[in-house]
């Protein structure tokens, strides 16, 4: 990376900081929740309006989306996507109040070095990561077909940074299991469990665990099993989610699970249906030289950086991870251990360092960003890879 480039990006991401680390603030102090994100994204479209982006919104049947735009000249095509929606209860617990004025950040910086680059900038917010995941819609819709590069960051803490967030293809199902009610005293030779053939679905899932590989996870809840004791349930309900490490072993899996959502119904003369209660969250289809960049340009600013852990969570960056080069690397906030989705961890996206990683965070965002732009031979390698990696999981 040339040098002076690198001074211009550290000089106007600096120029920016307090409105970002004000954002962040801002948005730590007033959450609101998945798709009801009207002042959080009205805040943003504000700053990035100011920062010379052409911006619509609402976008794409999404009333709390945007899509933010710089273009100068004909050129490819480079995202960064901002989140901003909070938790129930404890706010801003996985850190979008952070990461997403990360991104920000970024694009406000990159937007006064426009004429360092040919080619598009978007900055897209994607509202509603938390439930349903707006990006899975936008990638469904095509919005990241084609594109160069979409990136964010995610925060993190314990002390390291990682290049890059692995994650886990998730599928989730409502099982509504009717059979025939009696007196569970009386005559219960008359009726036809529900909640049995509710168990015994559960229990073939288990059955079949022996035989899972390792990155399988099948999780359940029961979440109506009748209505009074001395009744035999007439309907039971099963919420399931189900995650693999590619979409394709996910079908695969989907069959394993109706099939014994069939069988408990068959055995105990119930009938049995289904239907998602979510859309489909895909694994991350990861680019190493994205992440070998990201991870030098983290350790040269004095990060410590350590390899990307095996995939334990899922994320709809996953879904846009199919479409083009994607990466959401983990920027740390905090040396203690804070897990997601604590108010420690909210809290911790408050204090001087996490302001001092998500400035450091948004310069290797710009810095990689300019890196796909500008260098041609890159950006073919990047898109090679990519390629590569997506059809081996396909």
């Amino acid at each position: 990376m040339d040098k002076n480039l690198e001074k211009k990006v550290t000089a106007a991401v600096a120029r920016h900081f307090e409105t970002a680390k004000n954002l962040s603030d801002d948005l730590w102090a007033h959450p609101e929740l998945s798709g009801v994100e009207y002042e959080s994204s009205k805040k943003i479209v504000e700053i990035l309006n100011n920062a010379g982006f052409a911006v619509e919104y609402p976008y794409l049947g999404f009333p709390t989306a945007f899509n933010a735009v710089i273009k100068n000249g004909e050129g490819p095509s480079v995202a960064l996507l901002v989140e901003y929606d909070a938790l129930p209860d404890i706010g801003h617990a996985c850190g979008h109040n952070l990461h997403g004025a990360l991104s920000v950040l970024a694009g406000a910086a990159l937007s006064e070095l426009k004429d360092e680059f040919k080619g598009t900038l978007y900055v897209v917010g994607t509202p509603a990561e938390e439930q349903d995941g707006a990006k899975v819609g936008m990638a469904d819709k095509g919005v990241f077909d084609d594109m160069a590069l979409v990136a964010m960051m995610h925060c993190a803490a314990g002390g390291a940074c990682q290049p890059d967030m692995d994650a886990l293809s998730l599928r989730s199902y409502a099982v509504t299991f009717n059979g025939q009610p009696a007196h569970a005293a009386g005559a219960p030779w008359e009726g036809h469990s529900a909640l049995a053939a509710a168990r015994k679905f559960l229990d073939l899932i288990d059955a079949r665990r022996e035989c899972f590989t390792p990155d399988i996870r099948v999780n359940a809840i029961i979440t109506d099993g009748g209505r009074a004791p001395n009744i035999i349930p007439k309907r039971a309900e099963v919420r399931v989610e189900f995650r693999t490490d590619s979409m394709r072993k996910l079908e695969k899996l989907d069959d394993v699970i109706l099939k014994c959502a069939k069988g408990a119904a068959m055995a105990l003369d119930c009938e049995v249906s289904w239907g998602k209660t979510g859309a489909d969250f895909a694994d991350m289809i990861r680019v190493r030289v994205l992440e070998d960049e990201v991870a030098q340009i983290l350790a040269e600013k004095g990060m410590k950086v350590e390899a990307v852990p095996p995939a334990a969570g899922s994320t709809d960056v996953g879904n846009v991870s199919y479409r083009c080069p994607s990466i959401q690397p983990m920027i740390c906030i905090s040396d203690e251990p804070f897990v997601w989705h604590t108010t420690e961890f909210a809290d911790a996206t408050k204090t001087p360092q996490a302001h001092e990683a998500m400035k450091t965070g948004a310069e290797t965002l710009a810095l990689l960003a300019l890196r796909v732009l500008n260098d041609d031979a890159f950006r073919k390698e990047v898109q090679s890879e990519f390629v590569r990696s997506r059809d081996a999981k396909l």
